[in-house]
């Protein structure tokens, strides 16, 4: 079976609308899932330039899939281990919730394994 790493990364800037309303990342790709393929997300990596805690969430066709909060000025690195499936044609992003009025940066680095 062969696979083919794929990556949604960068830094990018946002301005929060609320910890419950994330917004997308300026510039981030989607992902879409080829037909006849399937994606596995593999690890995030992500970090915060702000002084207020953010969370990075992970999308599937629109609806959230994953919750990464990273710290004030910190960040997070979590392994996934390949826990399930994305099946063609899912598109997958990241989006940013951060409290309301916050500008800033996030450092994104998703990485996923198409097969």
């Amino acid at each position: 079976m062969t696979s083919t790493p794929r990556f949604l990364q960068g830094a990018h800037p946002f301005t929060g609308a609320g910890l419950e309303k994330p917004v997308p990342l300026e510039g981030l790709p989607v992902y879409t899932v080829p037909d006849g393929a399937r994606a596995q997300a593999v690890y995030f990596r992500g970090g915060n330039s702000t002084a207020e805690l953010v969370s990075a969430v992970l999308f599937r066709d629109g609806v959230p899939m994953r919750w990464f909060p990273i710290g004030a000025l910190g960040a997070v690195h979590v392994s996934l281990r390949i826990v399930e499936d994305i099946e063609a044609p899912s598109t997958v992003e990241v989006r940013v919730a951060a409290p309301e009025g916050v500008s800033g940066t996030l450092v994104v680095d998703l990485g996923l394994v198409e097969v």
